[in-house]
């Protein structure tokens, strides 16, 4: 087969696929905005596009988002049609919609099966708009239409779309019907193989101190510290966590820009407005046991799971992070707020422990329940592992899913344009 991968920041949640599908002598080739020049990685040709023309200005404030995926689609097609006139004819493409990129490629390649990663459909209900009213300002009426049109980009992408994959139920669930009609649940998978637990793992600290499995380490982790993923719920709780654990090292992982929902104050981050927010709360001699990490190399993300006595995590009901699954590879207790997405993988008592979204006090009791009980502690981690083997291992069990997929959708016949 010819594959034609498009992502914005390539290789994303196909790290796994295209190399895989390179190395089964298939031509894989990707269109991204993450590479300046050609390259070869790991198999795959990874070909730039660049964004062809700037934003309108004064534009209706409802339009600016489709805007931004437009002028990305407008962008990948001319690059796409570039490739085309050089010859290639893909048999089968495969993109994330949710930067536009992929919106125009049915009319350039009408004769290619297209399988589109549907990760999320915007709403109203039961999801992340409108959950933490502290930071949206949710209004029915306006913001229905706002999603509405948000949502043109879904729509545009469900109309050229053979098959549909979706790493979770809870996501896939987001979708409307004639969506979930064509989306397989599939997970991006994970390495359990290289996520797992290491009783003689040690994790060093900047001034020096090296922590093992007889230190009593609580981690949060975040790609970037915000509300999303409940960051503020984390600190808030934090004075009283520290006070009721005197021996606890507090472990934070997370970068200070914004990935998700609002932006902080100009020139602030979410970061520091929350230790600003706590810091008097708190002795010196307790805030030397809270470390901020940043963002560490992966092989030290592991090491910090492996070590964690207790892994706090929060979410508003949106996309699951694949750290969650991998804290469960690696063994971790988890605390997590009873969020949809959790629910689905995280079973109170089982799994994991869970605590309502906003309550601070119930996130310290059920984190100093886990630290009380080295008996709860291993079974807790034994059976969040068990099932990300079980249900999320890349290997055993997602690649193959996802091959098979691949091989399904190449036998598909493709939809006709529609005009």
């Amino acid at each position: 087969m010819k594959i034609l991968f498009i992502h914005q920041n390539f290789p994303g949640q196909f790290k796994h696929l295209a190399p895989t599908l390179a190395e089964k002598g298939h031509e894989v080739v990707c269109l991204t905005l993450r590479v300046k020049e050609p390259s070869l990685w790991k198999g795959v040709q990874v070909l730039p596009y660049s964004i062809q023309r700037k934003p309108s200005q004064g534009l209706h404030p409802w339009l600016v988002d489709f805007e931004t995926k437009l002028l990305r689609g407008e962008s990948c097609f001319v690059a796409a049609r570039k490739l085309k006139a050089e010859g290639f004819e893909p048999d089968v493409i495969v993109a994330h919609p949710g930067w536009g990129e992929s919106m125009f490629l049915r009319d350039l390649w009408p004769n290619a099966r297209i399988g589109l990663y549907f990760e999320l459909y915007y709403s109203n209900n039961d999801n992340d708009v409108g959950f933490d009213s502290e930071f949206s300002k949710f209004d029915q009426q306006t913001d229905t239409i706002r999603l509405r049109l948000k949502n043109l980009n879904n729509m545009m992408h469900q109309q050229i779309a053979d098959r549909g994959i979706c790493p979770t139920e809870f996501q896939a669930s987001s979708f409307p019907e004639e969506y979930r009609q064509i989306i397989d649940v599939i997970h991006d998978g994970i390495d359990t193989d290289v996520v797992r637990p290491n009783p003689d793992v040690r994790f060093s600290l900047s001034d020096g101190t090296v922590l093992d499995r007889g230190d009593e380490v609580i981690t949060f982790v975040n790609r970037n510290l915000e509300p999303y993923r409940g960051y503020h719920v984390f600190m808030r709780a934090l004075p009283e966590l520290l006070k009721a654990r005197p021996d606890a090292r507090v472990l934070i992982v997370g970068g200070d820009e914004v990935s998700y929902g609002a932006r902080p104050p100009k020139g602030q981050t979410w970061k520091q407005i929350f230790i600003d927010e706590v810091r008097g709360r708190i002795p010196t001699k307790d805030w030397e046991r809270v470390h901020f990490l940043g963002r560490i190399p992966y092989d030290q993300f592991l090491r910090l799971l492996q070590i964690s006595k207790a892994h706090v995590y929060l979410t508003y009901p949106f996309v699951l992070s694949w750290s969650l699954i991998e804290a469960m590879a690696a063994g971790a207790p988890i605390v997590a707020s009873d969020t949809a997405p959790l629910k689905e993988v995280i079973r109170h008592g089982e799994t994991g422990r869970l605590f309502p979204f906003f309550d601070g006090a119930r996130l310290v009791e059920e984190v100093c329940t886990v630290l009380d009980s080295a008996e709860m502690r291993e079974a807790l981690g034994r059976n969040a592992r068990r099932l990300a083997v079980d249900t999320y291992d890349l290997q055993g069990v997602c690649l193959p899913r996802q091959l098979d997929w691949i091989d399904r959708l190449f036998e598909m016949s493709p939809r006709p344009v529609r005009t």
